[in-house]
């Protein structure tokens, strides 16, 4: 059984970092708040004294400021602890597969691709067709008429000719006839995770063999 230790052990393992934010030492607190207008009632012009209203914004203001910093240090603590469910979820996916909302799909040497596509309707024809970095049609699948919902498929990685197909990155499409009207389903192909990412502008993203990034926010199941 494995144990994990402390967040850093999370992001190591990932080959990421953390920062630790030092804390301001500049920075008022309520102590200091209090000896300074103790200090400034001591001082105060005995013809001229603060009056009550005055006194009361002061307090006010401070308590103002002091719950919005409060509420920063929840809301920074929650990112943290989020981030960490996240980094826990990403290495649980590397080495494994995901359905990725996708056209673009890895053949590797003696492989296939597999994938689903969905249906808002029956269809009384449904064709999955394959094509190369090129745009040259390799492959066409029927799959005949089919009921709403979603429909698997699979590419053996052989064209129409038998011939098996070199690795590489092939675009993978879906064509379905609904009452006479032609439509393109979206199609979801299963991909493999090598690696993740924490650091992207769209949060967690997951590197997919030979496809690059891509936003966890595409993945529709992890098998």
């Amino acid at each position: 059984m494995t144990t994990i230790s402390t967040n850093n052990d999370i992001y190591s393992g990932l080959g990421l970092t953390t920062q630790e934010s030092a804390n301001n030492s500049n920075e008022l607190g309520m102590d200091d708040f209090l000896n300074l207008m103790i200090t400034e009632l001591n001082h105060q012009d005995p013809t001229k004294p603060m009056d009550n209203s005055q006194l009361a914004t002061q307090i006010s203001q401070f308590s103002t400021v002091s719950g919005i910093q409060d509420l920063n240090s929840a809301f920074t603590g929650l990112s943290a602890d989020l981030t960490s469910g996240q980094a826990l979820q990403a290495a649980n996916l590397v080495g494994h597969e995901v359905l990725v909302a996708t056209n673009s799909g890895w053949l590797s040497n003696g492989g296939s691709i597999k994938g689903v596509t969905e249906l808002p309707s029956s269809a009384a024809d449904l064709t999955v067709r394959v094509t190369d970095a090129s745009g040259a049609l390799v492959r066409e699948i029927e799959l005949g008429s089919q009921s709403a919902g979603q429909i698997n498929f699979s590419w053996d990685g052989y064209d129409d000719r038998g011939n098996y197909m070199p690795e590489g990155v092939y675009e993978i499409t879906a064509h379905a006839t609904v009452d006479d009207a032609e439509l393109s389903p979206y199609v979801y192909l299963n991909a493999k995770v090598d690696s993740v990412n924490l650091g992207g502008a769209d949060g967690l993203g997951l590197n997919i063999q030979g496809l690059g990034q891509i936003s966890m926010n595409n993945v529709a199941q992890i098998f």
